[in-house]
């Protein structure tokens, strides 16, 4: 079948998606695998597939000189199940001739596509994906961590709000891979400012009343949200029902997108301190870009996440020109990580040898709606969290490739 943009859709589980353009090599196969219809869709999703195409179609543009095969842009939608996500990322680099996935929102499902990626000497570029561990731990000589990650965010809003009177915390926790790393960054965080952690819950269910009551019974002074997307927006919503946000007891979204806040309001999301790397209204670059991605996306504006896509698939697209092809994985990641990087959208930064890509992270309060101008002018700055800051010290997280 045909999109309204007549390029060619397969229907077998994953869309793949021929952008006109010349790569600069042999040919490149760009997987965005990713939550195309779940609870992190808004943030990720098809946004991340147009910001893939959109990298490849200016970077093409720019560097006219380089001429060769088409770059494809293939999407797959893991539904947030690493068994998923591994089949995909199997077929694609068996089958498929995918040199590298990007984004791979739900951590649990990035672990897996880490170490396939690895094992078969691909690249993955995890935007969406939150676990610091992918620098850490887990990490690897094939993968390059993009965009935030739960050290950066605890790092940021935790100690924000550790720092300024939240000193007991609650937190109601995805009980999944992700959840538990921002949880476990967060508290560390908390308690190295002399706060103390008096209840936790895991989630398994949309409904978030028993958990908002323990929560309120705990009498801690900041309940943290240590979940994405969906899950975000119902518990902040709930939490409103119960009067929650705007007595003595606080809520802190962990990891809130710009989406989110458009799907609460300014009236229930206000004054909601959150962590970002990436905001649309920052500069004249990111408002171009948030034009173009919003004529596509019915008014929509871009997330960090998309963000990320589009820097890493840019820096990603330099490597393989200049390595002279896709084909060795950890090679252009080398590369990737030799070269400075520098975008339209993050503008100059690097990546270290944990794979952990470098720049500023910003400490947001989300405005009153008196105080928004226009749409989708929702942020307003607290505090730059530098590059050398923002980030787990390299070789605290016990990445083998560091020694640490």
């Amino acid at each position: 079948m045909k999109t309204s943009s007549g390029l060619a859709v397969l229907a077998v589980g994953a869309a793949v998606i021929a952008t006109p353009v010349q790569a600069a090599d042999d040919g490149i196969r760009i997987g965005v695998l990713t939550d195309l219809s779940g609870i992190y869709a808004a943030p990720t999703g098809p946004g991340s597939v147009f910001a893939a195409r959109q990298a490849a179609a200016d970077f093409v543009a720019a560097h006219a000189a380089h001429k060769g095969s088409k770059i494809e842009v293939v999407a797959g939608d893991h539904q947030n199940k690493p068994d998923v996500g591994a089949s995909i990322a199997n077929r694609w680099t068996d089958n498929e001739k995918v040199d590298v996935i990007v984004d791979v929102p739900t951590s649990s499902v990035a672990f897996v596509v880490n170490d396939i990626v690895k094992n078969k000497n691909k690249v993955f570029l995890a935007s969406g994906a939150a676990a610091s561990d992918l620098t850490g731990a887990r990490c690897t000589p094939n993968t390059v961590h993009w965009t935030y990650d739960t050290w950066a965010l605890a790092n940021g809003t935790g100690k924000a709000v550790a720092t300024t009177g939240g000193d007991s915390w609650f937190f109601i926790t995805a009980d999944y891979a992700f959840g538990h790393a921002l949880e476990r960054d967060t508290v560390a965080v908390v308690e190295a400012n002399k706060g103390k952690v008096v209840g936790r819950h895991p989630l398994a269910t949309n409904d978030f009343s028993s958990f908002l009551l323990q929560a309120q019974a705990s009498m801690a002074k900041i309940v943290a949200l240590a979940n994405a997307g969906g899950d975000t927006i119902n518990a902040i919503k709930q939490a409103a029902e119960f009067g929650m946000g705007r007595g003595r007891q606080k809520l802190a979204g962990m990891l809130v997108n710009i989406s989110d806040i458009d799907a609460l309001g300014l009236k229930t999301a206000q004054g909601l301190m959150l962590t970002e790397p990436w905001y649309w209204d920052a500069s004249e670059a990111n408002r171009a870009f948030a034009k173009t991605f919003a004529a596509a996306h019915g008014g929509r504006h871009p997330t960090m996440i998309h963000a990320g896509v589009y820097a890493a698939v840019t820096h990603y697209l330099k490597a393989v020109v200049a390595v002279g092809g896709a084909g060795d994985g950890k090679a252009v990641v080398t590369k990737m990580k030799d070269m400075p990087t520098d975008d339209a959208l993050f503008g100059k930064g690097s990546i270290r040898p944990d794979g952990r890509k470098l720049h500023d992270m910003y400490l947001f309060e989300v405005k009153r709606p008196d105080e928004s101008r226009h749409a989708w002018d929702y942020y307003k700055l607290r505090a730059t969290i530098p590059a050398a800051e923002a980030f787990r010290p390299l070789g605290q997280g016990g990445c083998p490739l560091v020694g640490g």
